[in-house]
């Protein structure tokens, strides 16, 4: 949980970028987090704190894939004045000359001719702040920087920011082995919030890949960060890098000794290979031994319980040719036969698979994997027909009222 800011401790403005689509799973788990004024934006939330909670949400927030903190919002009346404005600045408060960076991030502006021109500027004015202290200036490196700032610019409102995780969370370091078109982690960490899933019932991936989506699932079921692996964030190299401060907040969260998971999560896939490096990539973590994972096509998985949730990433059919709608029609066949009792949720990208299945979804939520624009689909799978269901529920309702009168 979020701690309390001391009064001594100025607030800062903290943005959380994400994807599309998963901007109010991020507030809801803001929420659950501490965080309870929070401000939903495009592809990004924000929140009021301090540089503890910059620490704690790096390693914590499972559905981000940046954390900016803000140096200072201006406006602008031309170009000339972007490059004084950040000369205001006070550069070596936040990085010191020996680190390098790279200025990066998105325009929207008329001022400018020319996109790059504005991160040109900012980047001048960093390096001349250097400069006019002792004749040094830091170095520029796009491949791998030490400190990434951060340039926003819609029409004259310029936020200058900077980027405390460096390269984007969904790196979270666990993932030893990969197939050749693996589920974001940010994205994965969104399915399982966006399904409903209550982390107590069984969570299923008939088509488990490298095993992303049973990692997710497995570290939210025990509490503990995804990015706990991970090693790299960008706020080490600020200058009011806290050590002792985060080391403490990690070895609060990753301290905690699993013995058991909550509820059963079971994978299995067609490719043997691809279930060796899903347990490769679960073997190094502590919640990898309580994984269930098995070698099986989809159609020999057995409904293990009364209810959970089936969340699948199936192939979309890119490299399967004209095999996709036979596919997805034997997912839905499988579904109905096999399901029953369960939500079944899968993502792809494939309309014509979609239509194969012969299920009418209860819900459709547009998101994207990668640069693929994709449907997410919920098929709730009954023991009977819909229209039997729905009046069931209405009796048990019904009955429930009369014996608590």
């Amino acid at each position: 949980m979020k701690e309390e800011v001391k009064s001594s401790e100025k607030l800062i403005t903290i943005t959380l970028k994400t994807f599309y689509g998963l901007e109010q799973v991020l507030s809801e788990e803001l929420n659950e987090l501490g965080f309870d004024e929070v401000v939903v934006l495009n592809r990004a939330v924000q929140v009021k704190g301090s540089w503890r909670d910059v620490y704690f949400l790096n390693l914590h927030i499972r559905c981000a894939i940046s954390i900016l903190v803000e140096l200072k919002q201006f406006t602008i009346r031309h170009e000339d004045e972007l490059y004084k404005k950040c000369m205001d600045i006070k550069w070596p408060n936040y990085f010191s000359v020996d680190k390098s960076f790279v200025v990066k991030g998105a325009v929207f502006s008329d001022f400018f001719k020319h996109s790059h021109f504005p991160f040109l500027l900012v980047k001048d004015a960093i390096v001349d702040t250097f400069r006019n202290l002792d004749g040094n200036r830091p170095d520029i490196n796009t491949k791998s920087p030490q400190v990434v700032i951060d340039l926003y610019i819609n029409n004259s409102t310029v936020t200058i920011s900077l980027n405390t995780s460096g390269l984007p969370l969904f790196q979270r370091g666990y993932r030893q082995s990969a197939g050749e078109a693996p589920l974001n982690e940010v994205v994965a960490a969104g399915l399982i919030r966006l399904s409903g899933w209550d982390r107590k019932s069984t969570f299923l991936d008939p088509f488990c890949g490298s095993g992303t989506l049973l990692i997710e699932a497995a570290m939210l079921a025990v509490g503990i960060p995804s990015n706990m692996e991970r090693q790299h964030y960008a706020f080490k190299n600020f200058a009011n890098y806290d050590a002792e401060l985060w080391e403490s907040i990690y070895d609060n969260a990753v301290k905690k000794r699993i013995t058991a998971l909550p509820c059963r999560i079971i994978g299995s896939d067609i490719n043997d290979e691809m279930v060796t490096k899903t347990r490769r990539n679960l073997r190094a973590l502590p919640i990898g031994r309580f994984v269930e994972t098995a070698v099986h096509s989809y159609d020999e998985v057995k409904c293990p319980e009364e209810k959970g949730v089936v969340l699948s990433n199936p192939p979309y059919g890119e490299r399967m040719g004209d095999n996709i709608e036979e596919l997805y029609e034997g997912i839905g066949n499988w579904m109905k036969n096999e399901m029953k009792g369960f939500d079944c949720w899968i993502i792809s990208a494939s309309e014509p698979g979609f239509k194969s299945i012969g299920l009418r979804p209860d819900r459709k939520i547009k998101l994207y994997n990668g640069e693929l624009e994709c449907s997410f689909r919920k098929f709730s799978i009954y023991d009977g027909t819909k229209k039997l269901h729905k009046l069931t529920n209405v009796i048990d309702a019904s009955q429930l009222s009369d014996e608590e009168e």
